[in-house]
């Protein structure tokens, strides 16, 4: 019967994990200081995102900075500037659902995915920070992960992994929002600016592909335990 219970136990876990780790995610967010690691790691996604559209549209980047309130720049040089302004927040949305969807694939995967971020953020410290909060932020994000990398249960890595995920989308799904302050700066003026499309548009429709990413990770999962 106890075994009986214990099988029974986990696979409800394993069922419900997903709605978990959102619900824990969603209040993390809420709490101020402990939040602050989880809006650096969003920030660095959308910044590097855009980078990554200006590497692949043939600009480079100047340099990114992040800010201790969440905020972040990626200055960028040539490239296509349409493509670059709206890959920040779309960009993150793919990063958050392809962290949580590599890590839930196998606990293997998810040793391996820590190692792949560690990498990218050490290339991001190396050549494109200019300023000391930039290099305190990045080199902490980076022993973030070196501390998931070194821990001994691979489920545990996994779980973090998969909450990491998580916490990137939420914050691509609500940070859109902030755009509306009246002061018409951000990437959804800058592509009003060059369509005619009104910033509403866009923050909607970032909006939009963020439930979408979310909502696809809650249907595979369903997929998986049904």
């Amino acid at each position: 019967m106890a075994s009986t219970s214990k099988i029974t136990s986990a696979s409800f876990w394993q069922k419900y994990q997903l709605y978990f780790l959102l619900i824990a995610a969603i209040i993390i967010r809420q709490i101020p200081i402990v939040s602050i690691p989880l809006n650096w790691l969003e920030s660095y996604f959308h910044e590097i995102s855009h980078g990554i559209a200006a590497l692949v549209t043939g600009g480079e980047i100047m340099r990114i900075q992040l800010f201790a309130n969440g905020a972040g720049l990626c200055t960028t040089r040539g490239g296509l500037s349409f493509l670059i302004s709206f890959f920040g927040y779309a960009g993150a949305t793919f990063w958050g659902w392809l962290l949580f969807k590599l890590a839930n694939s196998h606990q293997r995967t998810a040793q391996v995915v820590s190692g792949l971020m560690i990498i990218l953020l050490l290339a991001s410290l190396a050549f494109w920070a200019r300023d000391l909060l930039t290099i305190i932020i990045l080199s902490s994000l980076a022993v973030m992960f070196v501390f998931t990398i070194k821990m001994r249960r691979l489920y545990t890595l996994q779980l973090l992994l998969k909450f990491f995920g998580l916490s990137i989308l939420l914050n691509s799904l609500f940070s859109p929002m902030y755009l509306f302050d009246g002061r018409d700066l951000g990437d959804g003026a800058a592509l009003a600016s060059m369509t005619m499309v009104p910033e509403l548009v866009w923050v909607l429709l970032w909006c939009i592909l963020a439930i979408v990413a979310l909502y696809s990770l809650i249907k595979m999962n369903k997929k998986s335990y049904s």
